[in-house]
């Protein structure tokens, strides 16, 4: 590194490869005094129930909690659209002196009375964590009331970073999914579908493809899911993973509670997205399912190939800096940037595990530099000084682009065209070119920018 951090803390989470050998720091609480860009326990339990269609989804806290994550995902849905409302309890301060939890029994016996729902999910925040209401005791008294499940959510902010949120959702799925009997018969070749939140539509895209081979997604974790579907989880004959931060645990304990395998995915890109196909083909022992895999990846390669070439030879020379949410995304990214020709020359995440590192460190070129858990001051440096033409990120790294003078692309919340699978492969394609070299950048690129 060129420059001092100006948090010093911060060096072991920070490493370019080929001129530092240690190992880079991760999976740790964000160093105080920095305003990294990681979100709290609340918000990653959130991101991951949210798609759930026909819940009431109830958050126990101040109104700013209800507000902050307001249809954050923009998952789509093929039915029930009960999950685009944002409920609160709306604590004040008297419900801080005196609990909010009659409150919270009211707000609960509203919302059913109103909405009749199957199941209500309710989050605790950093406030309710402080104050100590029983949301375990209120659910269950709840629950017996209106005869439907009332699941407790704790993800008090505090307790922990974006990663605990993520358990704590899997908890209450965990809970949602318990089968009524001792034993669960199985549906043939069908998987369970886990990490994918439907942002615009990928699930309804994963899904065709795998009809196309012969295998049946039996649910989704969780975008466009339902109770019904969720219910029934456990007779999924294993388990396939996209997002292996939000979803590995829940995976490792359907393996262990219900004898489901499950195995790692991506679908970003087109050779990932070609050799998780076989993956599920080879799970199945099936030969026919494995036959029509390879036709289904002759099919789309002929279609997208010629159309990446294209594209690849437009872009070729530019530099991209990536910063998302988990490490598995982030090892996708670098494959489909080198896909159609670009660089990663630096590459960090909010919640990427220790061996998703080391894959990630054996991908990248020498001087690319590498960092968990960033803020803003660092991406700005490192950006810089690495000459990205484009940074990908999520909705809270798109103004630090633009002030910047260098083009953006969503791969979190606000997007609204499908970036996975063949399809998602060009879609992605046409948004670098459009976006890198869009003649915009002639004119308002800062002086010193690249």
């Amino acid at each position: 590194m060129s420059a001092e951090l100006a948090i010093k803390e911060r060096e072991a989470f920070i490493v370019t490869k080929g001129k530092q050998k240690n190992q880079l720091r991760c999976d740790a609480d964000s160093i105080a005094g920095c305003v990294s860009q990681r979100a709290c326990v609340y918000c990653g339990a959130r991101v991951v129930l949210n798609p759930v269609t026909d819940a009431i989804h109830l958050v126990h806290g101040p109104i700013g909690c209800a507000s902050y994550t307001w249809d954050i995902r923009g998952s789509l849905s093929s039915g029930s659209e009960l999950y685009r409302n944002s409920f609160s309890t709306d604590l004040k301060e008297q419900d801080v002196i005196f609990g909010g939890e009659k409150k919270l029994a009211a707000a609960i016996d509203q919302l059913v009375a109103a909405y009749r729902p199957p199941v209500v999910f309710v989050y605790s925040t950093c406030i309710v964590g402080v104050i100590g209401d029983d949301l375990e005791a209120v659910c269950k008294k709840a629950a017996q009331k209106h005869k439907i499940e009332v699941i407790p959510v704790q993800s008090s902010g505090f307790i922990g970073n974006k990663s605990a949120g993520y358990r704590a959702a899997c908890d209450a799925l965990l809970r949602l999914i318990v089968p009524a009997g001792p034993a669960t018969a199985k549906h043939g070749k069908s998987v369970n579908y886990l990490g994918d939140f439907n942002l615009a539509g990928e699930a309804w895209i994963i899904r065709n493809y795998l009809q196309q081979i012969g295998v049946t997604v039996n649910a989704v974790f969780t975008g466009d899911s339902s109770y019904a579907a969720l219910k029934e989880a456990a007779r999924a004959s294993f388990n396939i993973i996209q997002c292996a931060g939000s979803m590995a645990y829940l995976a490792g304990k359907m393996e262990e509670l219900y004898q489901i395998p499950y195995q790692q995915v991506s679908f970003l890109g087109v050779q990932d997205t070609r050799e998780s196909l076989r993956k599920i083909a080879v799970m199945t022992e099936d030969a026919a399912v494995m036959r029509r895999t390879e036709e289904l990846v002759a099919r789309e390669m002929a279609a997208v190939q010629p159309v990446l070439a294209g594209y690849r030879a437009k872009l070729a020379g530019k530099k991209a800096a990536v910063y998302v949410g988990g490490g598995f995304k982030a090892i996708s990214l670098i494959k489909q940037f080198r896909e159609i020709g670009i660089d990663v020359v630096m590459i960090g995440t909010q919640t990427g595990r220790r061996e998703e590192y080391q894959v990630i460190n054996e991908l990248v070129d020498d001087g690319t530099v590498i960092l968990d858990d960033a803020n803003p001051s660092e991406l700005e440096k490192f950006m810089m000084e690495k000459g990205a033409h484009l940074l990908v990120g999520g909705v809270k790294e798109r103004p630090l682009a633009y002030k910047l003078g260098i083009a953006f692309i969503d791969h979190n919340h606000d997007r609204k065209h499908p970036l996975s699978g063949f399809t998602g492969a060009v879609n992605f394609a046409r948004e670098v070119y459009s976006t890198v070299c869009s003649p915009v950048w002639n004119y308002v690129r800062p002086e010193g920018g690249q």
